[in-house]
């Protein structure tokens, strides 16, 4: 089989290889204990949390409260808008796809935050993990063919629920297609929580500076999309990554 296609003889991206959003999952989850355990014991990955906060300080008649969430939630949103419109000027005026320089951009913000000293304001961390996650989450969305989120579990906890339903149904079937997207969002979910418990290990042992551990996943999946849209996948700079 071709280097870069699926079972079904399809071609995929660089940007859209499983391995790609592996990686990514990872790196989240440590994004998750480093909030969690040094930046307001919040988790920054999705916005549902802060949502939920929001509606009850609301409640509770404390609006000044309420009113902060705003800004963590319209951080996330203009990752988001962000994320959205910058895909097509990018490729169109540099020789690599928005999703590259993505990953560049969150290398510059995951190395900016380990200078942060853990006495600073929490908002600081907090907001910027907010952007570039919902930029991440709106800009990878399809490993293989198969929708997955790369910033948060519940969508995979989800799916495996799923999978094992489909699996009983075709117990006795000779179709076990489901099998690789049952296996995809089970190895999402393992490594996202082997992220955390990583990044838990790491914010015990040197603490704000944790946050750095993730430049070496990062650079990684750098160099391989920057090989792919300089060499190996140069003439498909105008192919939309799967999803978008």
């Amino acid at each position: 089989m071709q280097k870069g296609r699926g079972k079904n003889g399809v071609y995929y991206l660089m940007c859209e290889r499983r391995w790609i959003y592996f990686t990514l999952m990872t790196i989240s989850g440590v994004f998750g204990a480093y909030t969690y355990l040094l930046r307001g014991n919040v988790f920054c990955n999705a916005q549902t949390s802060n949502v939920v906060l929001m509606g009850l300080a609301l409640g509770a008649g404390k609006w000044g409260r309420a009113l902060y969430y705003l800004i963590p939630i319209s951080a996330y949103l203009l990752g988001a808008f962000v994320s959205e419109l910058l895909p097509n000027p990018v490729k169109h005026r540099l020789p690599i796809r928005w999703d590259t320089l993505l990953i560049a951009i969150e290398m510059l913000f995951v190395a900016v935050l380990g200078f942060i000293p853990d006495s600073a304001p929490v908002q600081i961390s907090q907001i910027a993990i907010n952007f570039i996650a919902s930029m991440q989450y709106n800009t990878f969305r399809q490993a293989e063919g198969v929708p997955m989120a790369t910033t948060f579990a519940t969508n995979h906890i989800r799916q495996i629920g799923i999978g094992l339903a489909t699996e009983i149904r075709h117990w006795r079937s000779k179709d076990k297609s489901h099998r690789s997207k049952l296996l995809g969002h089970f190895q999402m979910l393992l490594l996202f929580c082997a992220g955390a418990a990583a990044g838990t290990v790491f914010c015990n042992l040197i603490g704000g500076k944790a946050i750095w551990v993730t430049l070496i996943p990062f650079a990684v999946i750098l160099g391989a999309l920057l090989y792919a849209d300089l060499k190996t996948e140069r003439e498909m700079v105008e192919q939309k990554p799967a999803g978008h």
